[in-house]
């Protein structure tokens, strides 16, 4: 069974990131506004991106990683601009190569 990893953009610009393992149902949820929470309150919502994944824990890494990243990195991924996203990513790095504002990630942006 596949899981996947996704983006959802809301009415306020703003992303929704999530991992299911039916992403043609959540998608649908995150859209009728039945799962409540952040989606509900920011409809309509599309989906912007989605990865496939073997295991749950795969999509659920991912999704923990992407809602880490700025909005500049989200929106490369959308893209499909892989060198934008590894650019973004080594301009997070200080000299000693620690990510910038290690941490965990509480924003939507």
């Amino acid at each position: 069974m596949p899981f996947y990893a996704y983006l959802l953009r809301c009415n306020d610009k703003s992303y929704y990131t999530g991992h299911t393992d039916d992403l043609d149902l959540r998608i649908a949820q995150h859209r009728s506004g039945a799962l409540g929470g952040y989606t509900a309150k920011h409809l309509p919502v599309s989906l912007v991106w989605s990865q496939e994944f073997a295991t749950r824990h795969e999509a659920l890494a991912a999704e923990r990683q992407i809602k880490g990243w700025s909005r500049a990195k989200k929106e490369a991924l959308i893209a499909g601009d892989w060198a934008r996203v590894a650019a973004l990513a080594k301009s997070r790095r200080s000299d000693n190569g620690i990510a910038a504002g290690a941490g965990p990630s509480t924003g939507s942006g």
